[in-house]
């Protein structure tokens, strides 16, 4: 009880400010649910696309220490962090068994006894899909029938993206008929590399076709394109090509989710809604596994982006170890005492 004081007041004070804060919080966002019809490829436009490094790395340094998120902010930011998680198995190991289980904390992500000292219980709490190989897609549709949580698939011969063309459109055909809503994609990076737009157009256009109606998110694998100029002109060719989303990275990359990645990928999406009018969603995969970089990111899409983004029909974190270190957060909130993370289990 002490160390809730310290932090203003007691436990059962700091849990009603949460769900007050987060209840204003959400107020003030406005889900933008349209899709992204692309527009056509306009080479001059990504080929002039330049960016400071310089300038991006310094200016991703500030969101940490210029805004500090605390007490019951920090909790109810968290809570909201929980709803944008596409909460992610890909293991060579997975069972239907385990992408079960994965599904059962989907439904409920933080463990009832803490909503219940956050006074959180009433807010509906549940991740924005459960992402999965295409292989355990029926296994996970079943595991969560009932319930509207969309079925995630990661497709088009994830992770390096260098099947033949035809098995990867078909990859994402048999996934959206096993019932995936959601729809990874992996872009060929040579086409990036090579500066070949016209091809990386075309394939990403080829995938959207295929999605039919699920949500194509593309993912850019961003720390194998080279430069943040090649990041910013990929990002604008995925847009261009009709994508719901662009992601930064699989997660099996050396270097995945980076703020100054992020920073210009937010930017090319502002832009893109400036000109086109269309809303393209941000998804950070791979590296994001501490509550403070949920923050961080949080901090940069309502900075660069705006409160519109601060919703699962724009923004995602691609995880598997992020909700169980938010949990231990939010435990410390309502308790003052931090948890191991076994009392966290994600299936």
């Amino acid at each position: 009880m002490r160390r809730a004081a310290k932090r203003g007041g007691t436990p059962e004070e700091a849990a009603s400010s949460s769900r007050r804060v987060f209840a204003a919080a959400d107020a003030d966002i406005v889900p933008l649910r349209g899709r992204n019809a692309g527009t056509p490829l306009d080479l001059d436009l990504i080929r002039g696309q330049a960016a400071n490094r310089s300038a991006i790395e310094r200016r991703a340094v500030t969101l940490g220490k210029r805004r500090s998120i605390k007490k019951e902010w920090q909790a109810a930011w968290l809570l909201r962090a929980v709803t944008m998680i596409d909460l992610t198995t890909l293991a060579g190991d997975d069972t239907p068994g385990r992408v079960a289980r994965l599904a059962a904390k989907a439904r409920r992500p933080v463990r009832p006894d803490l909503l219940r000292a956050l006074e959180a219980e009433d807010l509906g709490l549940r991740v924005a899909s459960v992402c999965v190989y295409p292989t355990m897609v029926p296994a996970v549709v079943e595991a969560l029938a009932g319930d509207d949580i969309p079925v995630c698939a990661v497709a088009a011969g994830f992770p390096a993206g260098l099947t033949p063309f035809a098995q990867r459109v078909e990859e994402i055909h048999e996934a959206v008929e096993a019932g995936a809503r959601e729809i990874d994609i992996v872009i060929t990076r040579r086409h990036a590399l090579a500066g070949d737009w016209e091809a990386l157009y075309d394939e990403v256009r080829a995938f959207r076709e295929a999605c039919g109606e699920a949500h194509l998110k593309t993912i850019m694998a961003t720390g194998e394109l080279g430069s943040l100029r090649n990041v910013a002109r990929a990002s604008w060719t995925c847009m261009m090509a009709g994508a719901d989303f662009i992601k930064t990275s699989t997660g099996k990359e050396k270097v995945n989710a980076t703020l100054p990645v992020g920073l210009v990928m937010a930017r090319a999406i502002r832009a893109y809604r400036q000109l086109s009018g269309f809303h393209v969603g941000l998804k950070p995969a791979g590296g994001v596994g501490k509550a403070k970089q949920a923050l961080e990111w949080l901090i940069l899409v309502k900075e660069e982006l705006g409160g519109p983004w601060l919703d699962r029909s724009l923004f995602r974190f691609g995880a598997s170890s992020l909700l169980a270190d938010i949990e231990r957060q939010l435990e410390h909130q309502a308790t003052g005492r931090y948890s191991a993370y076994h009392r966290h289990p994600l299936g």
